[in-house]
């Protein structure tokens, strides 16, 4: 990636750009809005524009996200980029559609209209992309077309005459390979021209007016035909990949393979590195603790904050390790082969091959999985999907499942050499999430959502080598949600309940840990959740995980913290001190389907319109938790009898 030139701010000094006001001449940055269709390169040129100068947010009353950064330009020069959602056409059918459409034309009271667009295209697809061009310079805003991955239209032998495409447009058009940086200088050049349009002191510049726009739609139906375009082949191993992975035998078969191997790729390569930085945090935690004097004020930082956080954290190389591998698989277009195939699961369960998308999005997090549902347009099947989004394994009960797997599962192979039982459980225990979710759905489905079966059309395209700055963007940004949660969230939960765990003195000293207010809501609730083999603290940890899954393990890490000696040989032996083989299963399951996220119970309300849904949805995922760990503890026993 180039560097920024002159005295040009540095990625990082500008992590959160905000949206500047409506427009006054010469008053505020210029806006440019990069659209494009799905899959077409729209998110990988916007990283190659912004670097990390970006933000992710949603539009205001609508759960639609669009990305706003800032693009790396000489100053004084000062241009926002945004990046509006994929689309094919500017005839809105879903919400995330209507965003677009309303962003361009001006009809969004607050957001302003762009200043400039940035049309970009699958040069090795114009056939179908080039008929979105005729709505957008039918705008009359100044705009760039965009032919991108010129590197594969090259290899795989097709042609495009720029200088005839862009006469025929009335536009300046480029050639570019925004994954390999390639044309980057041609859209910058376009970046600052706009800037210095619109900034000129008056007389305004008039805005070019496309002379044709019929010309232009008739020059992209008869784009088959014409001299200036050759339409490229499939490459050949594209051809011969899908065979295999489309097969409908072998490509089901595939596709569990890649899923047992990510996992088993994400235990054995973690673990030094978690280990590491367990360590980590264990001498930094004895340094604080050696330097500090002995005082409350010490007690807080180390036996809550550092206990509480630092339990968490541990798991971030599992983590990122596990989106290193979705990114892979996503942008060598693996993904959408996948959900073709998922599609005749679907279908089984009566839902449609849209709601895979979402429903894998949601191993990441349920947040934008329940977002990502907009493309769905049935909204019987938007709402089911809606639904049993959050029964997929997210990212947050991680570090969950990992915590009890060490400390309850030995470290053996199953097939030697393939797999090993850790990884064999957990992912038995993202299967358990997803059989849930089907048979929910198909109960759903054939009652009060119950609805016709819609067609599933999805675009294939070849398969690509991931980039490593694609990667790198997405683990940073992962890294960064992550760690903001940890130091925000489980932050605040682990400063609270040291107190709670601290109050009320008892002649002036800290009451023990049963006696203080966190024992006693412990205690409290404990009735309620012996049956299935968990103690009172657990129900602590069951109580503040409400606010995010994976705060039990801070709170744990806390709690045993401030009990000190008895069980200071780490939180895994804390953990299988004080639960049963049966309840460490039993809790397993109760992660596996319980609703511990308000988060994704606030965006579901907004996503539905009201309470109904969200309500609905926690309360049967509560029901499913409790009989699930219930019948999982009792089982358990008889077999360890």
């Amino acid at each position: 990636m180039s560097t920024c030139h002159g005295d040009a701010p540095r990625a990082g000094l500008l992590p959160n750009p905000t949206i500047p006001p409506p427009r006054a001449p010469g008053d505020r940055p210029i806006i440019v809005a990069i659209v494009g269709p799905p899959n077409s390169g729209k998110s990988t040129l916007f990283n190659r524009l912004t670097g990390l100068r970006q933000k992710v947010a949603n539009f205001p009353g609508v759960t639609v996200e669009h990305r706003m950064g800032k693009a790396k330009l000489k100053e004084p020069h000062e241009v926002f980029l945004v990046d509006l959602p994929g689309v094919y056409s500017l005839n809105p059918r879903a919400e995330d559609e209507q965003v677009t459409h309303d962003v361009l034309k001006g009809e969004r009271a607050d957001f302003p209209k762009p200043d400039a667009v940035i049309l970009i295209l699958d040069s090795t697809n114009l056939g179908r992309n080039l008929v979105l061009a005729a709505p957008i310079l039918s705008l009359e805003l100044p705009t760039l077309v965009l032919l991108n991955m010129a590197d594969d239209l090259k290899q795989r032998g097709g042609k495009v005459d720029v200088a005839a495409l862009a006469s025929e447009l009335n536009c300046p058009v480029a050639l570019i390979s925004a994954a390999k940086g390639e044309g980057i200088d041609r859209i910058q050049q376009f970046l600052v021209g706009t800037a210095v349009r619109l900034n000129a002191p008056p007389p305004k510049i008039e805005l070019p007016v496309l002379q044709d726009v019929p010309k232009c739609r008739q020059w992209a139906a008869k784009l088959g035909v014409r001299a200036s375009y050759q339409a490229p082949a499939p490459p050949l191993w594209t051809r011969r990949l899908d065979a295999v992975f489309l097969n409908p035998v072998a490509g089901p078969l595939i596709f569990i393979a890649v899923v047992i191997g990510v996992f088993q790729t994400i235990f054995s390569w973690a673990q030094p590195l978690m280990n590491g930085l367990q360590s980590a945090i264990l001498i930094s935690g004895s340094w604080m603790s050696s330097v500090l004097p002995d005082s409350p004020l010490r007690s807080l930082l180390i036996d809550g904050v550092w206990s509480g956080v630092g339990s968490v954290i541990v798991f971030l190389p599992q983590i990122l390790l596990l989106f290193l591998f979705i990114g892979i698989l996503e942008d060598s277009g693996y993904l959408a082969r996948a959900a073709l195939i998922a599609d005749r699961t679907m279908a089984k369960i009566g839902l449609q091959g849209k709601s895979f998308i979402p429903l894998l999005s949601a191993y990441a997090c349920a947040v934008p999985a329940v977002m990502a549902t907009r493309v769905i347009e049935n909204k019987r099947d938007r709402i089911a999907t809606i639904m049993i989004a959050p029964l997929m394994t997210c990212s947050a009960r991680l570090p969950v499942y990992t915590l009890l797997i060490a400390a309850f599962v030995p470290n053996i192979p199953v097939i030697h050499g393939v797999l090993s039982l850790p990884a064999t459980v957990m992912l038995g225990l993202y299967f358990l999430g997803f059989l849930a979710a089907v048979v929910i759905a198909r109960l759903l489905k054939s009652t009060v959502l119950k609805s016709n079966r819609s067609s599933f059309v999805l675009e294939m395209p070849p398969y690509r080598w991931p980039t490593w700055q694609s990667l790198g963007l997405r683990l940073v940004d992962r890294g960064k949600i992550f760690l903001r949660r940890a130091g925000t969230v489980i932050l605040a939960v682990a400063v609270v309940l040291w107190i709670l765990a601290h109050v009320p003195l008892q002649h002036g000293a800290t009451p023990p840990l049963e006696q203080s207010v966190a024992g006693l809501i412990g205690k409290t609730i404990e009735p309620a959740i012996k049956p299935l083999g968990f103690n009172w603290k657990i129900g602590i940890g069951l109580i503040t995980s409400l606010f995010a899954r994976e705060v039990i393990v801070g709170t744990l890490g806390t709690i045993y913290g401030i009990e000190g000696d008895e069980h200071s040989l780490g939180l895994q032996q804390a953990v299988h001190h004080d639960l049963s083989v049966a309840g460490a299963v039993a809790l397993l399951v109760f992660f596996a389907f319980a609703m511990q996220c308000f988060s994704t119970l606030a965006v579901v309300k907004r996503e539905t319109g009201g309470w109904k849904w969200p309500v609905f949805q926690f309360c049967y995922m509560l029901a499913l938790a409790y009989s699930g760990s219930w019948i999982a503890f009792h089982i358990t026993n008889i077999f360890l009898r």
